[in-house]
C-alpha cells in the first residue's frame, strides 16, 4: 500500500519517524483548545475535536496521498478565528466554523482544477526554495521560544530567555544531543533527544504525571454547530477569503517545504502528487470545522519525522493513530513539556536552512525576493505572509528590472491580489 522499499525505507523505520512527528506536535492537543476557548468554546469538547481532526487528517493524507505529512488544527489559524474574528470582530463562533468550513470547500474546488497547479508550477525555483529556508527559519524560533531561549519584549520584541532556568539547560542539551547523533547518522536522533529531554524533565520533577489515562470529554457542545445562516451577511466575505488565503498559502507552503526535505520534489522544485495532498489538506479542514475546530492544515513539525527517515504515509497514518490514543492518554501526552519538543524544531529547521546554497546569489532579481521570503516568515509568524511579502517584491523587481519575460502571469496576478488583501482586507 504504501510502496516503502521504492522509497527505500522499512515499517519500523516509518513507525519512528510517525511517533517522532506526533512528539513534536501533541501540544496541539492542548494548546488549541486553550486558545478556542477563548472564543467561548467548550474547552473539553475542543479538546476532543482537535484530537479527531488531527487523526482524520493524518490517516487521510497517509492512505490516500501516501505522503509524511501529518495534519491537525494549524496554530496562527486558531489564535486569528479567536482574537480577530470572534473577539476582535464579534462575530459569534458558531458563525466562524462555517466560514471556515466555507473556506475549506473553496479550497477543494482549486485544489481539483488545473488553478492549483498551474499557480504552483509558476513560483520560481528561487521562490520555491526561499519558502523551504523560510521555513526552517521559522520552526527554529518557534523552537526557541517553546525551548525558553527568547522571549516577547515590549521594546526590541524579542529578548534572551531565562537561561538560568532548568528548562533551557534541558533543551540546549537535548538539542546538541541530536546533532551528535545525526552527525554519527544514529537513526533516531530526533527522537532519542526528546526522550532525553522528557526524562531529564521528569527526574527533576519539571512533567508531573497526574494519571495516565482519563475518559475523552464529550464533542456535544462544539460538534455540527456551525451557523451557515450568518454567513448572508457581507461582513463575512473578508472573513472567509482570509481563511481560504492563509489555508492556500500556508499549506503549500508547508508541502512544498517538507517534500523538498524528504526529497520527494523534483529538480524543478514540482511535487508529484501535489492534488492529492491538497485535496486532503480542503476536506481535513471542512471536516474539522464540522468538528469543531479551526482550520486544520499540514504542519510544519512534519519535517522531524522527515528528518528520521520517514517517506511515505505510514508515518501520518501512525500519528493518526497516536492522536486517537491521546483521546484517553491525555494526562500522560500533556505531561510533556514544550522545551522536550522545542530542540527538535530548531533542530529541524537548521537541516532545512540548508536549501539556501541552491539560490541564485548571483541575480539580484532571484535573491533579494527570497531573502524577503526568508525574513518575513519568522517576523511576521506566518508562512502565508511570508510567500505574500516575496512574491510581491519578486514581481516588483523583475518588472522594474525590465526582466518582465522571466515574471509568469499567475506570479503576476497573485502579487496582485496580495497587495489588494493588504490594503482592503
Amino acid at each position: 500500500m504504501f510502496k516503502l522499499s521504492e522509497h527505500g525505507t522499512t515499517v519500523r523505520t516509518e513507525l519512528l519517524a510517525g511517533l517522532t512527528t506526533y512528539m513534536t506536535m501533541v501540544y496541539i492537543a492542548f494548546v488549541n483548545p486553550a486558545i478556542l476557548s477563548e472564543a467561548g468554546m467548550d474547552k473539553g469538547a475542543v479538546f476532543v475535536a482537535t484530537c479527531l481532526a488531527a487523526a482524520f487528517g493524518s490517516a487521510l493524507m497517509g492512505l490516500y496521498a501516501n505522503f509524511p505529512i501529518a495534519l491537525a488544527p494549524g496554530m496562527g489559524l486558531n489564535a486569528y478565528f479567536t482574537y480577530s474574528v470572534v473577539k476582535g470582530m464579534g462575530i459569534p463562533w458558531e458563525a466562524a466554523l462555517a466560514a471556515v468550513f466555507v473556506s475549506g470547500a473553496l479550497f477543494l474546488i482549486i485544489s481539483v482544477t488545473p488553478l492549483r497547479r498551474w499557480i504552483i508550477d509558476s513560483i520560481s525555483t528561487s521562490q520555491k526554495l526561499a519558502i523551504s529556508v523560510g521555513i526552517g527559519f521559522f520552526l527554529a524560533v518557534i523552537g526557541l521560544q517553546g525551548a525558553g531561549l527568547i522571549a516577547a519584549d515590549p521594546v526590541t520584541m524579542v529578548k534572551l530567555g531565562d537561561v538560568k532556568s532548568w528548562g533551557v539547560a534541558i533543551a540546549a542539551a537535548a538539542f546538541i544531543i541530536m546533532a551528535a547523533l545525526e552527525a554519527r547518522r544514529i537513526p533516531g536522533a530526533i527522537l532519542i533527544g526528546i526522550v532525553f529531554a522528557y526524562l531529564a524533565a521528569l527526574a527533576l520533577g519539571l512533567a508531573p504525571i497526574t494519571a495516565i489515562a482519563s475518559a475523552p470529554p464529550s464533542i456535544a457542545p462544539v460538534f455540527l454547530q456551525l451557523d451557515f445562516g450568518a454567513l448572508l451577511n457581507v461582513a463575512m466575505v473578508p472573513v472567509v477569503l482570509t481563511f481560504l488565503f492563509v489555508v492556500l498559502f500556508d499549506n503549500t507552503g508547508t508541502l512544498i517545504g517538507v517534500a523538498r526535505a524528504a526529497g520527494m520534489t523534483k529538480p524543478d522544485g514540482s511535487l508529484p502528487g501535489l492534488e492529492r495532498a491538497l485535496a486532503v489538506d480542503s476536506t481535513s479542514t471542512m471536516v474539522g470545522a464540522a468538528l469543531g475546530t479551526s482550520t486544520t492544515t499540514s504542519y510544519i513539525e512534519s519535517a522531524a519525522g522527515v528528518n528520521a527517515g520517514g517517506r511515505t504515509g505510514l508515518v501520518a497514518v501512525t500519528v493518526a493513530v497516536l492522536f486517537l490514543a491521546t483521546l484517553v492518554l491525555a494526562p500522560l501526552a500533556g505531561s510533556i513539556p514544550a522545551f522536550a519538543t522545542a530542540p527538535a524544531l530548531i533542530f529541524v529547521g537548521c537541516l532545512m536552512m540548508t536549501g539556501i546554497r541552491d539560490i541564485d546569489f548571483e541575480d539580484p532579481t532571484e535573491y533579494v525576493p527570497a531573502a524577503v521570503t526568508i525574513i518575513a516568515m519568522p517576523l511576521t509568524f506566518s508562512i502565508a505572509d511570508g510567500i505574500a511579502f516575496g512574491l510581491i517584491a519578486y514581481a516588483g523587481i523583475k518588472l522594474l528590472a525590465g526582466r518582465r519575460s522571466d515574471l509568469s502571469l499567475a506570479v503576476g496576478l497573485l502579487a496582485t491580489l496580495f497587495i489588494l488583501r493588504f490594503a482592503l482586507l
